[in-house]
């Protein structure tokens, strides 16, 4: 029998549950959600973006309290919150140094899902969702990049836009509205902060949402490729899941306590990354009249960059880095292999997706440095070998040698 206080409390429970139904969302998406049972640490990375993106709205958040959108008084105001604002250095470093890390755990995010074939059937939808994420977190990272206003910041945005420019007819009317002005200025900069802190976070968690209801409609995948949903017992269990919470949740904390020790050792002790994460550039006021020597994008961009560059014509390149993201939503539709998971696929598909990885990593490093012509050639070769890791994907998946899949998970 209930206390008289602990019955006003069930009561007060159950009146706010009818009017909006925690209850049954926990049930639903945690302590009846099943997930197999077989989720490897690759399935961290899931979590860890969700976390990431909560660190990098509050840190937002309390950066906006002190900084100032405007030409003459932005990177003052930087400066400000690095030097003067109570533990402003910490705030600032966990949002430069966090939107490195939110890339890292998004790219091996990614990676997963092409090891293990998370994007096919039935997870189309869910990779698109993904997809958008991906870009919209692009864009908003563009948006933020020039916030700081200082030198590469200015440079890099004014390299950016300026490219807008080689689109035939629209080009320069395009790069106008998008600066605001002739050149990159005060009008830029505003806008580009109002896109950053409203309309794409906004953007952001809106698609997140939907990528977690697809998740929690079709269900997760896992490392065998096998949908446990075909196996029920006679309650309608998954024979091979168990309970989100509290299985997965315990693994994802173990995971995130893990991460953040690694994330608080690179924010203590080498936040600028030896310029990968800041660079030096930025640390210097936006001067209009004097150019950078050598002007590059973060490294997370740095990838689709090296592609613009390797090629000659300037609008054939901006078309062959937008390829380089649009081939990425094709995915599920290119893979005709029988299976799904790299444990049963064949060594045509081992050696495309090692090939993959080697020209991605390659065309990261080559974007950030001088586009010499040595540089310029091999930007050529991984961007070949960069698209034809998607373009061949329908006759290779075909060829492959693939192992029978499993009756039940392993």
């Amino acid at each position: 029998m209930l206390d008289k206080a602990t019955q006003r409390v069930v009561e007060l429970r159950d009146w706010a549950d009818e009017r909006f139904p925690v209850t049954a969302f926990w049930r639903d998406h945690l302590a009846r959600y099943y997930a197999p049972k077989n989720l490897n640490f690759w399935y961290f990375f899931g979590s860890l973006a969700l976390l990431m993106l909560v660190m990098q709205l509050l840190t937002g958040i309390f950066l906006t309290m002190n900084y100032k959108p405007t030409a003459g008084t932005a990177f003052a105001s930087v400066e400000y919150i690095m030097r003067d604002v109570n533990w402003g250095w910490l705030i600032r470093y966990m949002h430069s140094t966090g939107a490195s890390f939110f890339f890292i755990v998004i790219y091996l995010h990614m990676f997963r899902a092409m090891l293990y074939g998370s994007y096919r059937a039935p997870r189309e939808l869910l990779w698109l969702f993904g997809m958008l994420i991906f870009a919209v977190l692009m864009a908003e990272a563009f948006m933020g990049y020039l916030l700081p206003w200082g030198q590469m910041s200015f440079w890099g945005a004014q390299v950016i836009i300026s490219l807008f420019g080689a689109i035939p007819y629209i080009g320069d009317e395009l790069a106008l509205w998008i600066r605001g002005d002739f050149v990159v200025a005060d009008a830029t900069l505003n806008r580009f902060f109002a896109f950053h802190v409203i309309a794409f976070p906004l953007l952001l968690i809106g698609l997140v949402m939907f990528h977690m209801i697809s998740l929690h409609s079709v269900g997760s995948n896992n490392p065998d490729g096998i949908e446990i949903k075909k196996h029920k017992d006679k309650d309608g269990i998954p024979l091979d899941g168990i309970p989100f919470h509290p299985y997965y949740t315990v693994k994802d904390l173990i995971g995130v306590v893990i991460f953040l020790m690694l994330f608080s050792a690179v924010l203590f002790y080498a936040p600028e990354m030896g310029g990968w994460f800041l660079e030096k550039d930025n640390f210097v006021p936006a001067n209009p009249l004097k150019t950078p020597e050598h002007i590059a994008p973060l490294w997370y961009f740095t990838p689709f960059y090296a592609i613009l560059r390797a090629v000659p014509d300037k609008f054939l390149g901006v078309v062959a880095m937008g390829a380089s993201i649009a081939v990425l939503f094709l995915l599920p539709w290119l893979d005709r292999s029988p299976v799904k998971s790299i444990r049963q696929r064949g060594a045509l598909f081992k050696i495309a997706l090692t090939t993959f990885v080697i020209s991605f990593i390659g065309l990261a490093y080559l974007g950030t440095v001088a586009a010499t012509p040595i540089a310029t050639l091999f930007s050529r070769i991984f961007s070949v070998l960069y698209f034809a890791f998607f373009l061949l994907m329908p006759i290779y998946s075909k060829m492959d040698k693939t192992k029978p899949i499993p009756e039940r998970v392993t």
